[in-house]
Order: C-alpha cells, then structure tokens, then sequence
C-alpha cells in the first residue's frame, strides 16, 4: 500500500535485499553456473543502444550482485567498477570477477549507498556510467540521484540508464488494463511480500520494502537539470518479467502483450552526455 515513508526505510530495504543475495545467488534465475560459463547477460538494446564499450571505464550504480557490471568488462570495459549498499551483494559480486579472472584494476567493487557514491568509488569520473531495471525505485531523491550520477560522468562521457516504467505500476496485475493507482503519486509503496523476484517460494524473514515512484517526466527532468544533454528517451513494449497475467514470454526472452491486447510501455531507456572539454587555446 502507498504510506508515509518510514523513518526506518533505508534499513529495511537493505535487510530485505541482504537476506536475498544467497537466494539470488543459488536461484536459476541469475543461474551463476551459466554466467561464469560465459551466457550473456544483458538485453540486447541495452548493448545497442550503450554502443561500443572497448577501452572505456563504466560505473554501474546499485550493481547487486555484478552480473550486469561484469558483463561490460566481457564486452569490452577496460575497468568497471560497480556500486551497492548491501555488503553481501558486494561480496559476491567480487567474488565472481575473481572467478572470471579479472583484477581489481578491471573490475572493483563497492558497498556504498548511491548517493554517498562520489566519495565511495576509486575514480572521479567514468566515460559511462550505468543503472539497470528496477534501481530508481529504491531511492526517494532522484534530483540527488542525478547530480550525484552526473557528477561521475568523464567530459564527453555519458549516463545510460534502462528502468522498468512506471505506468506499469498504475494497472492491475492481471488485466492491465484497469487503472487502480495513481502515476504521479509522493508516498511510497511499502510492501510485505514474502520471496523475492528470483524465486516467489523462497522463505524469508525480512519482507517489508519501501519503493518509490518516479514518473519518467521527473527522471528526465532530474539528469537534465544536472547538467546532461538528453540525446534520447525510447519506451520498450516488453519487459523482462510476467508483470501482468497477460503477458506471454517470446523467443528473445521478453514478455510482450499479446497482438490483440492495448499495448503500454513497460520499460524506457535515458543516454544523457557531457560535453566534451573544450580543446586548449580554443
């Protein structure tokens, strides 16, 4: 339910996603046997859209557990560095770039909060910096998301980010087409539900969430008051999970409407750049 944000929220949030990592690390879902095996791990218009990554430094804000951030050192990132505030997401996340083969120097690791993160990683700025599907939700602040965020980007470089959409949130679970929530709501949605994404049935203890709505106008508005140049925003009618009863799983792995069903956008994705330095004596 929508509820007045907790004074505890931040604690809560980080016991919930603490108590998963072992969930997530032995789940089929991030299936690590395969990662480590060499099975790709990022969307394909993620890896389109971001283009050629060979020799760049990337930062990836809220990591969890490194499969996203160690994939862009496989596709060619001269060092990645990855950020998130739980410590055993952190832990495993170095201990499969070790498993990988990768150094330190390629690939580093940080427990730190997302906003805190311009103290916590090793370099002042990075080409890219990067935030996959479900991140934003979790922070109340996004104008201090974005300045921080900006802030990291190298001159020249850019920010990528590929959320889930949030006028999802506003349907019902089943049909998608009843309005039952409010798009442009302040309070967050605190939630109870026991399991996690990566396996429904799983017993846990610490249930309770505290997740926030960002309307993609609001997201947009954030980066570029930071000082970003927006050089797009695309919306994506699939998604990577049975959001709603009536979505069905295609080949490529998404989940789409069926032909016949109105069609809404499930997830959006932001390149922001910085502008270049200018060259000396121009």
């Amino acid at each position: 339910m929508y509820a007045p944000t907790p004074d505890d929220w931040y604690a809560a949030n980080r016991a919930r996603w603490d108590e998963r990592v072992p969930i997530h690390v032995a789940s089929d879902f991030y299936d690590l046997d395969a990662f480590r095996a060499g099975k790709e791990a990022m969307r394909d218009f993620e890896l389109a859209e971001v283009g050629d990554v060979t020799g760049r430094s990337l930062l990836h804000l809220q990591c969890h557990i490194g499969l996203d951030t160690l994939s862009w050192a496989r596709h060619g990132a001269s060092r990645v560095v990855g950020l998130d505030f739980s410590e055993p997401a952190v832990e495993t996340a170095r201990q499969l770039a070790a498993d990988l083969g990768l150094t330190p120097e390629q690939a580093a690791f940080v427990a730190a909060d997302a906003y805190d993160a311009a103290e916590a990683v090793p370099d002042s700025s990075y080409d890219i910096v990067y935030t996959g599907g479900g991140a934003l939700c979790w922070l109340p602040d996004l104008d201090r998301w974005a300045e921080t965020a900006a802030s990291l980007v190298a001159p020249g470089g850019f920010l990528y980010v590929a959320e889930f959409h949030p006028i999802a949130d506003s349907f019902d679970d089943e049909s998608a087409i009843r309005l039952v929530n409010d798009y442009f709501v302040r309070d967050p949605w605190v939630d109870t539900s026991p399991g996690t994404y990566a396996d429904l049935d799983a017993p846990t203890e610490h249930n309770r969430s505290v997740e926030w709505v960002h309307p993609v106008g609001e997201v947009v508005t954030a980066i570029a008051k930071a000082g970003l140049r927006i050089e797009f925003l695309h919306e994506h009618d699939a998604t990577l999970f049975p959001r709603f009863d009536a979505l069905t799983r295609h080949e490529d792995g998404y989940y789409r409407f069926a032909a016949d069903h109105p069609r809404i956008p499930l997830m959006y994705s932001i390149k922001a750049s910085k502008a270049a330095k200018a060259p000396k004596g121009a």
